[in-house]
């Protein structure tokens, strides 16, 4: 029996980048390499115990509506849990009807592409922006209008969003104001401010990531967008970076009219989202100091941080730059002048060390000169290490 002599694939596939991320995972499963490429959390952070006995409560006390379908919008107990967290952490009224729990905050990026992309419609997008992001929108063939950063990257130019809002009538922009991926940089209070007062009235809707929200290294919330420009926001968060990628659950809040068709597309691609999962995060979440873990976690990621910038600081070659991120799980760096990320990337496999290359979050075509570096999933040793390895391949390419 033969197979057709072609596939018919969509032609939306030809708009998709090719993808870095499977070359990253091929090489950073090398043994003894120290990848500072990646986007994980550190798993030893991970409270296995308390999560283990989260479990054997629900499956003790529900485990059949656990093991059940449920409905599309997801656990209630869940989404008020989320919508008295907004109330608690940042002072905002979040109604439960318009939370909705995703399969990691990773689905929005598609199903919000789904409901408001047409081709060739515009999207504002950072500058450099998250990967996953470009990704996710570009099946849906939007025009990318990346967002110039300010001097001293405190957030979006205002001018340069001012001039694309006019000029392009972006049905959507998209930002991580707080701890950005792939920069580590965050919004400044008046940008925010700004930024509201610019969006409001106009036909662009504003997608706030709030991924890294939490993970403030000292510890105090940002006031977000959406707080100036709730009825022209979407917000959306995840348990992923502070208690378990694995749970793979996130959230959506937005206004009702865009939960309503959300809810739609939701329901046509999953039905709902690991109901199992949903119960265990309630109840552990019920049952734990979610903020003490989470001030731990943002304390260790705090000092491998300054450890890097230290490193980088003293030992790099002039020329190399960094940003100072205050909180998340990134940093970047713009090395000296005619050194290629690519190359750093190549030579530094060889010297077993792993690093993200910057262009792949510039959908201009820049970034040559940048690269990423994850601080939360190696431990201390593993940096000084891994950035003396680093250190070798960038004075090798001088």
């Amino acid at each position: 029996m033969s197979g057709p002599s072609s596939y018919r694939f969509s032609q939306r596939l030809s708009h998709v980048p090719t993808s870095f991320l499977g070359e990253l995972f091929r090489v950073s499963s090398q043994p003894d390499l120290i990848s500072f490429a990646g986007g994980l959390p550190d798993a030893g952070l991970f409270d296995v115990e308390g999560i283990r006995v989260a479990a054997e409560e629900v499956f003790a006390q529900e485990g059949k509506a656990a093991l059940q379908y449920t409905t599309t919008d997801g656990y209630l107990p869940l989404r008020t849990y989320i919508a008295s967290r907004y109330r608690s952490r940042l002072g905002l009224f979040a109604d439960p009807a318009d939370i909705q729990i995703v399969n990691g905050s990773q689905q929005c990026l598609d199903l919000i592409a789904k409901i408001f992309v047409d081709p060739g419609d515009h999207v504002l997008i950072e500058r450099p922006g998250y990967l996953g992001a470009i990704e996710a929108f570009s099946y849906y063939e939007p025009v990318f209008d990346p967002v110039q950063p300010l001097d001293g990257l405190i957030g979006p130019d205002p001018d340069s969003v001012r001039k694309l809002v006019t000029d392009s009538n972006p049905v959507l922009w998209y930002g991580i104001p707080n701890s950005q991926n792939p920069s580590g940089m965050t919004w400044s209070p008046g940008i925010r401010r700004e930024i509201a007062d610019m969006l409001d009235g106009t036909g662009t809707l504003l997608y706030e990531d709030d991924a890294f929200g939490e993970l403030f290294f000292d510890g105090r919330p940002r006031e977000p967008v959406k707080k100036w420009l709730s009825h022209q926001t979407i917000m959306t968060g995840s348990f992923s970076k502070t208690i378990s990628p694995g749970l793979r659950c996130g959230w959506i809040w937005a206004p009702h009219p865009v939960i309503e068709e959300f809810n739609k597309a939701k329901q046509a691609a999953d039905l709902h989202s690991n109901l199992l999962s949903q119960m265990i995060l309630t109840r552990y979440l019920e049952t734990t100091d979610i903020d003490l873990r989470i001030r731990e976690t943002a304390r260790v990621y705090e000092e491998r941080c300054h450890l890097m910038e230290e490193i980088i600081d003293d030992r790099f070659p002039v020329g190399t730059h960094r940003t100072s991120p205050d909180g998340g799980m990134f940093l970047m760096v713009t090395l000296p002048p005619g050194i290629s990320s690519m190359d750093v990337f190549s030579q530094g496999i060889s010297k077993k060390v792993a690093v993200m290359p910057g262009s792949p979050f510039y959908v201009d075509g820049g970034g040559g000169n940048t690269i990423r570096l994850n601080f939360s999933a190696v431990s201390l040793d593993q940096i000084s290490e891994g950035l003396e390895r680093l250190l070798q391949v960038i004075k090798s390419l001088q």
